[in-house]
């Protein structure tokens, strides 16, 4: 009798080749959906590949692609955020979903830190007025990084990261999380502060660090927008339905705050004439602050073994079990 070998259904056109190799050794094949298939066509292939395991990237997980495959063991994120995936489907199919809870902490506190810098140094003003024949070498002065006040809004992994490469860097850092305690603070990391008001009003960078749960879906909004400082910069690389684009765009061409940094939307990818694109002292990347070849190899390396061990019977540490209760997920 040959050997049994399972599909694996990964949202996306490629993953580190390590994990590939991993999963095809020990008896995986990966079966690749181009990035943001339609739910149908992710629907048919699951039919037709009787897969076993989906590994989530872009796109959506709806119910029905959950049900499409009798033989669906094991949902794993590769990534942390779960917004895309139907949790309460999931779980009503019996199908336990994990995220690789920390896998690109590292990457995405990096690029957070470099859009903190490049706001705090006015550098898309800058380069516009350069290019644009302004040269402000006797007018303009910047600001210091050195005694920067920053607000974290999410003390996770990447919160923590963000936190300690923040404070090498000179910043007074305060935070705010519901989860955490005064007794869970070690040392002098970070102030923890008692409300999200209270770090507005006292942040020149606020930068997004929670996920995408009901509470949190546009807690940046015209109220919070208005609370910060006129000199204050926003940055977001969690998710965007964080903010109220609408909003932030708004915020930018009154001149509420002083420039914004996003890398993920509440729709993805984004329409090219997106209105938020033409504001000014704006930076948006493509959803790109966990993708580096680090992050990427251990986002991979961590989904694969979730799916592998879950199948094999073996337990997977509660920490990474994503819930509906207190993720969400996708809704439909």
């Amino acid at each position: 009798m040959g050997e049994i070998r399972h599909n694996v259904l990964v949202t996306r056109d490629r993953i580190d080749d390590s994990a590939v190799k991993l999963l095809a050794d020990n008896g995986y094949d990966c079966v690749f959906s181009p990035p943001y298939t339609a739910p149908a066509d992710v629907v048919a292939l699951a039919r037709e590949k009787k897969i076993s395991a989906i590994m989530v990237s872009q796109g959506e997980i709806t119910e029905e692609v959950i049900a499409a495959s009798d033989q669906l063991k094991v949902i794993a994120k590769h990534g942390s955020g779960v917004n895309n995936i139907n949790l309460h489907a999931a779980e009503a199919h019996g199908i336990p979903v994990f995220r690789a809870v920390g896998a690109n902490a590292r990457a995405v506190a990096e690029h957070a830190i470099t859009l903190m810098l490049a706001l705090r140094k006015s550098l898309p003003y800058l380069d516009q007025a350069t290019k644009g024949g302004a040269w402000l070498k006797g007018s303009f002065v910047g600001r210091d990084i050195l005694g920067t006040r920053l607000g974290l809004i999410g003390m996770g992994v990447i919160g923590r990261e963000t936190a300690a490469m923040a404070r090498a860097l000179g910043m007074h850092v305060t935070a705010f999380d519901p989860a955490l305690r005064p007794e869970d603070i070690t040392g002098d990391e970070f102030e923890l502060c008692s409300s999200v008001d209270a770090l507005i009003a006292n942040s020149d960078v606020i930068s997004l660090h929670c996920p995408l749960v009901p509470s949190t879906r546009h807690m940046v909004d015209v109220a919070f927008l208005s609370k910060m400082q006129s000199h204050a910069v926003l940055v977001n690389t969690a998710r965007g339905g964080i903010i109220d684009e609408a909003a932030l765009e708004a915020a930018l061409r009154q001149g509420e705050i002083a420039g914004a940094a996003v890398d993920s939307f509440e729709a993805e990818p984004p329409q090219s004439d997106h209105p938020l694109f033409s504001a000014p002292n704006l930076i948006v990347t493509p959803h790109a602050a966990g993708l580096t070849p680090g992050a990427e190899r251990a986002m991979a390396t961590m989904a694969a073994k979730f799916i592998m061990d879950t199948i094999a019977g073996k337990d997977v540490p509660a920490e990474f079990r994503a819930e509906a209760k207190s993720l969400g997920g996708l809704t439909e």
